[in-house]
């Protein structure tokens, strides 16, 4: 059955980009409403849903909205503790652009979200069965691709010069007792060169670490080191939890990338659906 958070949930931070301290409310929800997303600072602003569709941003984050006088940025955490939770319906009151980045993962939100509960309605579940494959890359040989699977699987591939991260991979199924241990605690993460960058692009004002890793060559700067072993990798499974419950329903499918983020992550969804014979909606016995 469809599921809504059983009370109110308060949560406040600092966004990562903006620097701007952000609070969410979020709300039970009826039925069929999805995960929406609304801006409480503008004065009646328009609900978003958080479907690939409405994102109108993938550097370095998934921002949803309709233009930038209505969008919400830094979604995917959120979205994928909502995910891992089974949560179908909620309304996230955002007052600020940005969302909390918290420590650069999804472990206060998963935490919090378990404090409030789930509450069973009286719909049937949906989700999004993937029939057959699709694919997609760029030019520069990066890839993702969804086939067909009984549940979310994931195997994705990174590679960094930095011998600290290398090549790293996550290969397995996405339930919850491997999010809580082995996903969730995965903070964002960048090499040191580029802070100077993001910072010169008005990115990062709220970035530090406590809420992020940052690699100096082969140091982690970080002072308690890696909270588990192949976070980078596990982050960017983190993150694609997260895009992936943008399908608008869960979606039951392996997600095979290499080299991928943000962009990649709303280009398969968009070839998802783009054919009606890749996928059907179905209720799940």
């Amino acid at each position: 059955m469809q599921q809504t958070i059983a009370r109110e949930l308060k949560i406040e931070g600092v966004g990562l980009h903006s620097g701007v301290t952000s609070t969410l409310i979020l709300k039970p929800a009826e039925v069929n409403t999805g995960i929406v997303f609304v801006r409480s600072d503008i004065e009646n602003a328009r609900p978003i849903t958080a479907t690939f569709d409405n994102v109108i941003d993938t550097k370095n984050c998934t921002c949803i909205g309709y233009d930038k006088s209505n969008m919400v940025s830094t979604i995917e955490h959120l979205m994928s503790a909502l995910y891992i939770m089974q949560i179908d319906n909620v309304i996230v009151e955002v007052s600020a652009l940005e969302m909390p980045i918290i420590d650069g993962s999804a472990q206060t939100f998963l935490q919090k979200l378990q404090e409030v509960g789930v509450t069973k309605q009286n719909t049937s579940k949906k989700y999004i069965k993937v029939l057959k494959k699709v694919e997609v890359s760029d030019d520069k040989g990066n890839t993702v691709s969804l086939e067909p699977a009984d549940d979310l699987y994931i195997n994705f591939v990174i590679e960094f010069p930095s011998k600290i991260v290398g090549r790293q991979e996550f290969d397995g199924p996405i339930n919850q007792e491997i999010f809580k241990k082995e996903i969730a605690p995965c903070r964002t993460f960048c090499e040191k060169y580029q802070i100077d960058y993001l910072r010169s692009i008005g990115l990062i004002k709220g970035g530090s670490l406590e809420n992020g890793v940052v690699l100096d060559g082969d140091t982690i700067l970080n002072p308690g080191g890696f909270k588990v072993k192949n976070e980078c990798v596990n982050h960017k499974v983190l993150d694609a939890i997260g895009d992936m419950y943008t399908a608008g329903l869960p979606v039951l499918g392996k997600l095979k990338a290499y080299k991928t983020g943000h962009y990649h992550n709303n280009l398969i969804l968009k070839a998802l659906f783009a054919d009606t014979t890749n996928y059907q909606i179905i209720e799940k016995e």
